[in-house]
């Protein structure tokens, strides 16, 4: 993400078992709430300069993260599994919230075009995570979500999830960010 909020998400899948890895990339507008917490957790982890993993290898191992700072002449980038550092963990929870959210859309593109039977499922474990504010930034995903709201070949409860979904992105009645 930049400094005006532009975020980029990308991730490698296998759509199936025994396909190749494909590489998926989303562009989208971060919050300004979103963007300005990032920002603010970055100064207070130090934009990640010092140590920044626990040290404890007592700890499960829940993925490498990464975090990059760079600003003008300021680079630093921290690998970590488990963080002491409250920034860091706020960011990590967030960062695993966007994405979280990002490979829905993903997720929900592929079934649209391939498994239309497969959206609904999809759609309502989507909006049970969005009200549990487990997902951040949905409206990163409000172009997939309007394509199958604007598709009349899907059920009628299939697009009314995902207006509802729009709607809780955009802040609208009915709806929250």
């Amino acid at each position: 993400m930049d400094a005006h909020g532009h975020a980029t998400y990308e991730c490698a899948v296998k759509t199936e078992e025994d396909s190749d890895e494909q590489t998926y990339r989303m562009e989208f507008e971060m919050t300004a709430a979103n963007r300005d917490r990032i920002f603010e957790w970055a100064k207070e982890a130090k934009y990640f300069s010092g140590t920044v993993d626990s040290g404890n290898r007592k700890l499960a191992f829940t993925g490498a993260k990464i975090l990059s700072y760079q600003d003008g002449p300021r680079t630093a980038t921290a690998r970590y599994n488990y963080s002491n550092l409250e920034p860091v963990r706020q960011l990590t929870t967030l960062f695993q919230n966007v994405a979280g959210t990002l490979d829905y859309g993903r997720r929900l593109t592929y079934y649209h075009r391939y498994q239309k039977l497969a959206l609904d499922e999809e759609l309502k474990r989507m909006q049970e995570q969005a009200k549990n504010n487990e997902l951040s930034e949905i409206q990163g995903v409000a172009p997939v979500l309007q394509g199958i709201l604007e598709d009349s070949s899907v059920i009628n409860v299939v697009r009314a999830r995902a207006r509802e979904l729009i709607q809780m992105a955009s802040g609208t009645p009915g709806g929250r960010q």
